[in-house]
């Protein structure tokens, strides 16, 4: 039985799996945003994917696991000793969660964001920002987790990528939506908040979905072998998920959009722990995560003033903070985890994570705001992305007929 080709197929499948959520990130987006910016979110979103792979492939993995592919075909199958070319289907695994960042960020920054600017930052982004936090924790690089091990008796858990991937997205859209600020028309001079309507709910639901599937093989798979697959994160991720969605439709009073999205809070913030929880603590780690975005995109929004399209900072950042530090809290075998865990590693570790999300992103974003400019001029908010960037609208058929 050849078990190297068996983990090449199963981290296939995995990576296929969150490639497909970058299709849930398109539609989520799509469906949130007005009709006039639908084209442009599809389109950012893919072409993000694109130079994320070219930077992760040149620079940033090699910056995080200090492996590089420049080297003969006969060398890359048996690279760190592993057969059947493991590790660069172990890249392409580890690719589609680096790629997540500018798709999670995009959702922040979307209806008002020039095209080339913002797709400068995903290079630097990914080639460098998440690569050296990604580095510190899944890497093992600066001694950093030694560090943590030593002092408070456990190194940093974070399974999936709760602040590795999901808090360092969120925090890093932080910076770049404050300073692009907010869309036009969004709040009065008054300071009363103006309601953007979303185009269409039903792309909204489907992204939702398709993320929700995906994230099984973004969890699961994360073991990065068959003989590591656990039922457990399956079981952890399913019931976060759940806990998520229904504390979001209470709080959110039925809501369609925070529904949707309070399933997607309980799964990041699950992420960190799902292979040491029991269930019902995860149950309870969706819950409060599935609330706690309904809360946070209020205070966001209607408090803090931020134009925060679809609710990145509290989807990712708040809830992949909350899941972050509840492993060290449900994951203690006193709470029916597995241990190995202490609170205070999951407690720095996470607040490392967010400090680098937050400085990081006003740094790249706030150096190309100052060299290039990031925003659409007014008229070209006003008409809208899809003609402004791409020549053509959502529906160019029926807008040809109506004109």
């Amino acid at each position: 039985m050849n078990t190297a080709g068996n983990d090449v197929f199963f981290l296939t499948l995995g990576a296929a799996m969150v490639l497909a959520m970058h299709a849930g990130f398109a539609f989520l987006e799509a469906g949130t945003v007005r009709k006039k910016n639908q084209v442009n979110a599809l389109v950012r979103v893919i072409t993000d994917f694109g130079f994320s792979t070219v930077a992760y492939f040149f620079v940033g993995f090699t910056l995080a696991y200090g492996i590089s592919f420049f080297a003969p075909v006969s060398e890359l199958n048996l690279l760190n000793g592993k057969a059947n070319g493991y590790e660069m289907v172990h890249f392409f695994f580890l690719l589609t969660f680096a790629a997540a960042i500018p798709a999670i960020i995009s959702g922040g920054i979307t209806e008002r964001v020039r095209f080339w600017p913002n797709t400068l930052a995903t290079v630097v982004l990914v080639a460098l920002v998440y690569p050296f936090y990604e580095g510190l924790i899944w890497g093992g690089n600066l001694g950093y987790q030694a560090w943590l091990e030593a002092t408070f008796g456990a190194a940093f858990h974070d399974f999936a990528g709760s602040v590795v991937v999901h808090a360092m997205g969120g925090f890093l859209a932080l910076g770049a939506v404050v300073l692009l600020g907010a869309r036009k028309g969004r709040y009065a001079k008054d300071g009363r908040v103006l309601a953007i309507l979303p185009s269409n709910i039903p792309f909204l639901a489907l992204g939702s979905w398709i993320l929700c599937v995906g994230w099984f093989g973004f969890n699961v798979m994360s073991a990065g072998n068959v003989e590591g697959a656990s039922g457990l994160v399956a079981m952890n991720s399913l019931l976060a998920m759940v806990g998520g969605l229904l504390a979001a439709l209470v709080a959110g009073r039925n809501d369609p959009g925070f529904v949707h999205n309070g399933a997607l809070a309980g799964l990041v913030a699950i992420c960190a722990g799902s292979d040491i929880v029991h269930p019902i603590g995860a149950l309870v780690i969706g819950v409060v995560a599935g609330a706690g975005f309904v809360f946070g995109f209020q205070v966001v929004q209607n408090r803090l003033k931020i134009d925060d399209v679809l609710g990145v900072i509290p989807l990712h950042g708040g809830a992949g903070l909350w899941g972050g530090i509840a492993a060290g809290i449900f994951g203690l075998s006193s709470f029916g985890g597995a241990g190995g865990v202490t609170f205070m590693s999951q407690l720095i570790g996470t607040l490392t994570g967010v400090a680098i999300a937050i400085s990081c992103g006003f740094i790249v974003y706030g150096a190309i705001k100052v060299v290039m400019g990031i925003r659409l001029s007014e008229e070209q908010e006003y008409h809208g992305a899809d003609l402004t960037i791409h020549n053509i609208s959502a529906n160019p058929e029926q807008d040809m007929a109506a004109h």
